[in-house]
């Protein structure tokens, strides 16, 4: 109970240091695009909420997840139940402003998928900005575990689940290797590849690189 009251307040805490992290993050965005009020995003993985505590609201968002939409959305938003992978029609027919999306492509199942997530937000706007955590920080960022990213899958899925500062600890071995498998993440030559003409922004930690983020303005 203690420990994970210690992740409450380092990273889920609206308060945490995590949290002040993001809105540094979000700092960041609306001074690398000083029209974000007045832009249409597309944010591929995100939710509303994000945008609903941004420092720079933009005119419109467009959310899309693999998660069920909320109850309530603004009128500014839209939310769409989709694969950032493998997205419809009628959102590839669209373009926007920009393109968002933070800490997804970690997550969205190996090279390949990861390829076609980025054709798309090549595709649908001419600006873009795509944060992922750095494989080589020393911390894995999803379980709080130190060196959890190069351990064998099967010592992975162990950490999963029984470390006790992860969000939700896994209630069962199937479970728990789920979500080690969905969790890949990557270097800056990988984000350089998927990326080859953006410009890749180091988030550094005590002076060590502890994400990077593509961005196109």
């Amino acid at each position: 109970m203690g420990l994970h009251s210690l992740r409450f307040q380092l990273v889920d805490n609206e308060d945490s240091w995590a949290a002040r992290r993001r809105q540094r993050r979000a700092g960041w965005l609306a001074e690398t695009f000083p029209r974000l009020a007045e832009m249409s995003v597309l944010d591929l993985g995100g939710r509303v909420d994000t945008w609903l505590r941004a420092p720079v609201r933009p005119a419109h968002v467009h959310v899309v997840n693999l998660e069920p939409a909320p109850a309530e959305v603004p009128d500014w938003a839209e939310v769409d139940h989709a694969d950032a992978c493998e997205l419809p029609s009628d959102i590839t027919r669209r373009r926007y402003d920009l393109v968002f999306s933070n800490s997804v492509l970690e997550h969205v199942g190996g090279h390949e998928r990861r390829l076609r997530f980025a054709a798309a937000v090549r595709t649908l706007a001419d600006a873009h900005w795509v944060q992922t955590p750095y494989r080589y920080f020393p911390v894995e960022p999803h379980w709080l575990a130190p060196g959890m990213q190069f351990l064998p899958v099967r010592a992975r899925t162990m950490v999963a689940r029984h470390w006790p500062l992860a969000h939700s600890p896994a209630k069962s071995h199937e479970a728990a290797i789920a979500q080690v498998l969905w969790t890949e993440l990557l270097d800056r030559s990988q984000l350089r590849h998927y990326f080859p003409d953006s410009t890749i922004r180091v988030e550094r930690l005590a002076g060590l690189p502890k994400s990077l983020i593509a961005v196109r303005a």
